[in-house]
Order: structure tokens, then C-alpha cells, then sequence
């Protein structure tokens, strides 16, 4: 069958499932895409994401009697966790930097002292049979790769993705794994960016599935870990929705024209998702005990957003949300996200006018945006985020600071990590409980270029332009990965 007769077969296949809920994985749809994907052309160089700085891991290491340059603040007791691709087995031609088998990275800080650095694969069957390990046991739901996002939560760590997986909850150690449906109370996948109610302690997500274009569920899972409550919104052609936001009164839905496409699915590629100029833009307020048909829906320019950085209600009824926002994504044949993004922006939601307000704060290009977590869906004053490079590359990362934002005062400070270092997310851990808000620490690994090694930096977030508070050496590349958190020893 030639390259045309393939796609036109494709094209045929595609029209006639398009918008069937369930399609993605009927029979004929993973015949076709199977079929395509073990033709797909060799490439004609090496892939930007399996090589060089982003070449996986081949072995699970735990590592003790850490270098240390500095003092670690003693009130960290607990791992810094960190997870991204590491594929056990890619295939070059279909790989997608969103689609890699997870790996979980943790360094342990305890009494001053940094006690190990463990990698460990997330056991699912495609990693079991490739690695020769044993899979982690419990529940799958549409696939078990799980590879985005890391939390603390009902005293366990749990490894997260969107689209169609279970959690997995591991322990201490980052070796028992297992897929975990919240104890049988979760309707389906579950997301990667669930938001902590710091009142309460509950998880507030939104989750889709890619097996299910024309429904998405609101979730609520509470300190106890199981889930309370799920509202299903009707949505149209697939969705890809990575973050929400809270506010004490909503959940921000933002449904963007970044969708399925079952032409991708078909072709065998390993990332189905593009531009979909026919899908509307819009962003919905729903009441946080409120029902689909409650939502507020109004329409915005289209654009598209990876990441909240928070959100809070106004005296006078609106809403302001602070967003890392982008003209448009994966219009195109790629790898990896394409564009770069238009800046830190915030939007102001008015429920009652019908409109958002999108104000930008910083155009330079950033991603990655934290904050407090004990300010989640309440005024806030500070905002960090990982800079970008000025001109994108095929790798994605670069040289680029970490900036700290001051949205009282509408200025930027920034941490310079010194030429060949390469920074990931980094992650804010308060002082003590009642600490002020920009009173603790900011952590995250930053990559010797070179490949000579790796360390976990720790930096004062009240003085972030200063040098390190301390450096835990790491005698390996870390591949640089996507989410991380801080995950306090739980007692």
C-alpha cells in the first residue's frame, strides 16, 4: 500500500468513526493505526527527544552519601520527586516527548543531609516487558502509562497523567507501586494537575479521556482520598484540558480548540491531538457544588493554555486568572510542543458582562508557573516560573532563568543558573506553616549540559537572585522531565 493509498484509506476510516464516542480504541480504528504505525518512514536523523540531554535512563540507580555544596536548611525532611519520559523501548519514528514511559527521580533531605537519589521506572506492562520488571498490580483503565505529574496526598505519594490512566501510588522509597482508582471511587482516568483546596485539603480535578470526545467529569477527591462527588460537562470534538484552577467560589473550565484528531490516531503517530480550528474557544465558571447545566460559558479568542499559575475571586464578582497562554499548539506534524508561549497573562473573568479581560504581565517566553500552594484559588502576591529560551529549539530546553514575579509591585526578579546549565521546574516549600508567602525555599534539578551530572538546587525564594542556598550533587544526567513536588516525611 503506497504512502497516498494509506492516507486516503486513513482519511475514508476517519470520516466515517469521527465523533463516535469510544472510537479511538474500536477494533478497526487500532487495526488501521497499528497497520500504519509499523510503516511509518525511518527518520533521517536522530530524534531530538531520545538524544543527547534527552537520552533515556537505562538503569534504575539508588545512590547514597551525596555531595552536598552548602547547607540544606534543616527543616526539610521529606523527597523532592520529579517525573517525566524515560521510554524503556522507543521507537523513533512515532515517539512523542508526551507519550515516554514515566520515570520517577526523588532525593531525600533529611537533618540537614541529602540520604539518596533513587530513579525508578513506573511499572507499567509496556515497562514490564521491556525491563524485564515486575508490573505494578491494581486497576488500568485505557492505558497505564503514567508519566506528567507528581503529588502528596492521604499519605502517599501518586505518579499522575491525563487522558485515560488511574493514578499510581508509590511509597517513601519510590519502589511499591500500584495503580490506584482512589479505592474503587473513581469514575474513569483521573488528570495531572488536580487543585489542593488548602481549607480543606480536598483535590479539585477535571478529566477527560481520549476514548470519550464528548464528556469530561469534575471530580472531588477528598483528604481521605476518595472521590466525593463527579459532574459530568458534555464538550464537543475532544478536549485536551492539562489544568483548571480554583477560586473559592468556581472551577475554571478552559475548553480550547486543541483536540482529538482521529486522522492522527489513524496515521499511527504517537500523539493524537492538533489544532482544531473548528472547535470554539470558551472558558466555563462552574459553581464549586454545582451542576454541568450551571456553568457559565463564555467565549474568548482562540488560544491555548498548559498551565494555570492561580486564580481568586473579586469583591465586585469577577474572576481573575493568571495563565501561561499560547496562540495555538500542535498545528502541525510534531514532537513536542511548537510554539512559543505569549507570556504570563491574566484574565479577568466577568460573569455577568459575558467577557475576559486578558492583560499581560510578562511577554517573556515562560512555562512551568507555581506558586504557593497554601494562596491555591486565593489572592496572591508572588508567581515563579521557569524562563524559556528566546528562540525555540527541537530540544525544548535551553539556558534561561528562573523568574520570581511580584504582582503587587508588577516586578521580576530572576535566578541566572550559569552558562551550560539547564533548568527544569522548580517548586516552593514554605519556611514553616504560618511562613509569609514568599518565606521558604525554591527546588528543582538543573542539568550540566556537558552530561556530567546533574543537582538538586535549593534557593532562598526571598532573595532569588542570590546564589544557591545548597547544591546536592547528582553524578548523572537526569533527562530532563516535566512535574515535580516537594513531599514532606509523612508521619
Amino acid at each position: 500500500m503506497t504512502v497516498l493509498r494509506r492516507a486516503a484509506f486513513a482519511d475514508s476510516v476517519s470520516q466515517a468513526v469521527d465523533g463516535v464516542v469510544g472510537a479511538v480504541l474500536s477494533p478497526v480504528v487500532t487495526a488501521v493505526a497499528a497497520f500504519n504505525r509499523r510503516r511509518l518512514p525511518p527518520r533521517d536523523a536522530p530524534h531530538p527527544l531520545l538524544t543527547g540531554i534527552h537520552q533515556p535512563m537505562t538503569e534504575e540507580l539508588t545512590l547514597t552519601d551525596l555531595a552536598v555544596e552548602g547547607a540544606i536548611p534543616p527543616q526539610l525532611d521529606g523527597r523532592y520527586v520529579r517525573i517525566g519520559p524515560n521510554p524503556a523501548a522507543p521507537d523513533p519514528r512515532s515517539y512523542h516527548f508526551f507519550t515516554g514511559d514515566g520515570m520517577l527521580h526523588g532525593v531525600r533531605l533529611q537533618d540537614g543531609r541529602a540520604l539518596w537519589y533513587r530513579n525508578r521506572w513506573i511499572r507499567s506492562d509496556e515497562v514490564a516487558k521491556a525491563r524485564d520488571l515486575p508490573a505494578a498490580p491494581g486497576p488500568r483503565h485505557v492505558f497505564d502509562t503514567v508519566n506528567t505529574s507528581v503529588l502528596g496526598h492521604a499519605g502517599s505519594g501518586w505518579a499522575l497523567v491525563e487522558a485515560g490512566s488511574t493514578p499510581v501510588r508509590f511509597d517513601e522509597h519510590l519502589e511499591s507501586q500500584r495503580y490506584d482508582d482512589f479505592g474503587g471511587t473513581l469514575p474513569g482516568s483521573f488528570t495531572a494537575h488536580p487543585r489542593r483546596d488548602p481549607a480543606t485539603g480536598e483535590l479539585h480535578a477535571l478529566c477527560y479521556e481520549a476514548t470519550d470526545p464528548k464528556r469530561l467529569r469534575y471530580n472531588t477527591v477528598d483528604a481521605a482520598g476518595r472521590v466525593r462527588r463527579s459532574v459530568t460537562i458534555p464538550v464537543a470534538h475532544g478536549p485536551l484540558i492539562h489544568d483548571c484552577a480554583i477560586t473559592q467560589r468556581y472551577v475554571i473550565v478552559m475548553d480550547l480548540p486543541l483536540t482529538l484528531s482521529m486522522r492522527v490516531v489513524l496515521s499511527g503517530n504517537g500523539f493524537p491531538y492538533r489544532w482544531n480550528e473548528k472547535h470554539p474557544a470558551r472558558i466555563g465558571l462552574l459553581p464549586r457544588d454545582g451542576e454541568a447545566d450551571d456553568i457559565r460559558w463564555i467565549a474568548l479568542d482562540p488560544c491555548f493554555v498548559f498551565h494555570t499559575a492561580n486564580a481568586f475571586d473579586l469583591p465586585d464578582g469577577r474572576v481573575a486568572l493568571d495563565v501561561i497562554a499560547y496562540d495555538r499548539m500542535f498545528a502541525g506534524d510534531n514532537l513536542a510542543p511548537d510554539e512559543q508561549p505569549r507570556g504570563l497573562e491574566r484574565w479577568t473573568i466577568d460573569p455577568m458582562a459575558g467577557t475576559v479581560e486578558q492583560r499581560v504581565i510578562d511577554p517573556a517566553p515562560q512555562e512551568l508557573p507555581t506558586i504557593d500552594a497554601r494562596r491555591t484559588g486565593l489572592p496572591y502576591r508572588y508567581a515563579y516560573a521557569l524562563g524559556l529560551p528566546e528562540e525555540m529549539t527541537e530540544t525544548l530546553v535551553g539556558e534561561a532563568p528562573l523568574l520570581k514575579h511580584d504582582l503587587e509591585r508588577g516586578v521580576r526578579h530572576l535566578h541566572a543558573f550559569g552558562p551550560g546549565r539547564i533548568a527544569g521546574e522548580f517548586v516552593f516549600v514554605p519556611r514553616s506553616p504560618d511562613a509569609a508567602e514568599d518565606d521558604g525555599w525554591l527546588m528543582g534539578f538543573v542539568i550540566e549540559a556537558d552530561g556530567s551530572g546533574t543537582a538538586l538546587e535549593i534557593l532562598d525564594a526571598a532573595d532569588i537572585e542570590a546564589p544557591p542556598i545548597a547544591s546536592v550533587r547528582i553524578p548523572h544526567r537526569i533527562p530532563p522531565g516535566i512535574h515535580g513536588a516537594w513531599l514532606p516525611t509523612w508521619r
